[in-house]
């Protein structure tokens, strides 16, 4: 009778190393993915990054407004639990003409007892007109910090583009305020 012979194991060893370094080149693209998205953002205009300089949309020539159409701009505001404030449009709605550049603000009161941070986050209805709604200047780029009882004006500078679709007659711009996450 013939004895059975085991078969060799096999080395991994080169699997492993593969396998290793692999891991290691995910590892480090998880690290360059949030600047990667935030120069993407600001490169086509997407979540609430700029896409132009304010200064450069001063300078719009009087071409780049449609003074053939108006547009209905309404603005609303929501608070999360958990965020005691008090958030409100000076201006509800306004008119505008395509291309025209606006301010409008929002009025913001802590009524709490404590120094609380919040956060914005906009969005823009119909979504379809959310690609033609440029945010140059907002509140919402950064979180806000208000002392107990504080009250302030925040600013929003934005223009409609003027190429925005014949269809679309009135959108709005939603804000909602959530307590910013606490850095401990």
């Amino acid at each position: 009778m013939r004895e059975a012979t085991l078969p060799q194991p096999r080395r991994h060893g080169r699997l492993v190393g593969r396998l290793v370094l692999l891991a290691a080149a995910f590892f480090a693209l998880g690290f360059a993915l949030v600047p990667l998205y935030d120069t993407i953002c600001r490169a086509v205009g997407f979540n609430g990054k700029t896409l132009k300089d304010a200064v450069e949309a001063k300078d719009l020539p009087p071409a780049a407004i449609n003074f053939n159409r108006k547009l209905a701009v309404q603005f609303t505001s929501t608070l999360m639990p958990g965020l005691p404030w008090e958030i409100r449009p000076l201006e509800p709605a306004i008119e505008l003409h395509p291309g025209e550049l606006r301010t409008t603000r929002f009025l913001v009161r802590n009524l709490s007892d404590k120094t609380i941070v919040g956060q914005a986050v906009p969005s823009v209805s119909p979504t379809v007109a959310a690609r033609h709604f440029r945010k140059l200047d907002c509140f919402c780029f950064k979180q806000q910090t208000l002392a107990p009882g504080e009250s302030r004006e925040m600013a929003l500078t934005f223009i409609v583009d003027g190429d925005i679709g014949e269809e679309i007659s009135e959108l709005t711009l939603a804000y909602a305020f959530f307590p910013a996450p606490n850095p401990s």
